[in-house]
């Protein structure tokens, strides 16, 4: 059997000889990370790993110690799925992914449909926190296209003004000595590189049409014709390419694009990673005043708090909390 290849790392990528960048993510002890905090129903599952796969991909850009959100709500029994990337501490550093989902027991095993069908009707929203003293970015599209997949290049082509493609797989699987069933989830990304105000006059013709962008309503020309041939090929792609542990990143890309000549940058490495905490718990916290907090006491006298991303229980004194315990300790009001 070949040596297993899997590592936890976005590699990003660029064609030679087209205008396209990308990323390909495999994942597997993170998903595992992610999806052991709970204890999700297959489907349910399923599209947790898909969104915690896309925000690798797309986060892979952000900078040191920025946050990217990604968000899915939506007016089905599955009415929400959320995830976190935070940029590495340091240079060099992993960066780290986070990810639940919150959904209705008694409504979600009779909806028609599959996972991402269970949403309903709702919004894809991509959130970028750039850190202390700035406001952060948010950019809202509705859901389209039947999976996450194309709800993420319906986002980049609406908000962006960028043709995006993805490819999503994930999976379960169960080999010798791999410890039990493991999720395991391979993705790639391409993205094309327009040059200066190529985008501009397609964008305004489309926009007159009061519907949602897309990549075709971007482009025009060669530039359309090497997008459209590096997303058939893309299309390509087999299950066991993406998720299958045989396949290296960088070998998965010679398989599509060499013609292309693909050329890889440096790996970023991913783990499974919360930033809950009581700390935030009591800024959280600080806005209430000691009546408010009072109210919120349970049968022993105590509030608590669970994390739920990782599952984290917190317990306070009511006077550990509110406006004036918060000021008192650090010297600030909420």
């Amino acid at each position: 059997m070949a040596e297993l290849i899997w590592d936890d790392t976005v590699l990003p990528f660029q064609l030679k000889n087209a205008d396209i960048r990308g990323r390909v993510a495999r994942l597997d002890g993170v998903l595992n990370d992610v999806l052991g905090q709970h204890d999700y129903p297959l489907e349910v599952a399923g599209l947790v790993a898909e969104a915690a796969m896309l925000t690798a991909l797309i986060g892979q850009t952000i900078k040191l110690r920025w946050k990217l959100s990604l968000q899915i709500r939506g007016d089905g029994p599955l009415r929400l799925v959320a995830t976190d990337y935070y940029g590495p501490e340091i240079e060099g550093g992993p960066a780290r992914v986070r990810a639940y989902a919150s959904y209705d027991k008694e409504l979600l095993p009779i909806a028609p449909g599959n996972a991402f069908d269970k949403i309903g009707k709702g919004m894809f929203a991509i959130l970028i926190d750039q850190g202390k003293d700035t406001v952060p970015y948010q950019g809202i599209t509705p859901l389209a296209g039947g999976s996450l997949a194309a709800c993420a290049s319906t986002y980049f082509a609406q908000s962006e003004q960028l043709p995006t493609h993805f490819q999503l797989r994930v999976g379960v699987s169960e080999a010798p000595g791999d410890g039990g069933a493991r999720w395991r989830g391979g993705a790639l990304m391409i993205q094309h590189l327009p040059k200066e105000g190529e985008h501009v006059a397609a964008t305004k013709d489309a926009a007159k049409a009061g519907s949602l962008l897309t990549a075709a309503d971007l482009m025009e020309g060669e530039a359309a014709e090497d997008w459209n041939r590096s997303v058939i090929l893309l299309d390509s792609v087999e299950d066991l390419e993406l998720v299958g542990p045989h396949v290296t990143s960088a070998e998965l890309l010679y398989r599509l694009y060499h013609e292309e000549e693909p050329l890889v940058g440096e790996a970023q490495k991913v783990r499974f990673g919360c930033s809950c905490g009581p700390e935030k718990v009591e800024y959280t916290m600080s806005i209430y005043s000691s009546k408010d907090i009072e109210k919120m006491t349970n049968d022993e006298g105590k509030v608590t708090a669970d994390c739920q991303f990782c599952g984290a229980h917190y317990q306070f004194e009511p006077n550990q909390l509110g406006q004036t315990a918060y000021g008192a300790k650090y010297g600030k009001t909420g």
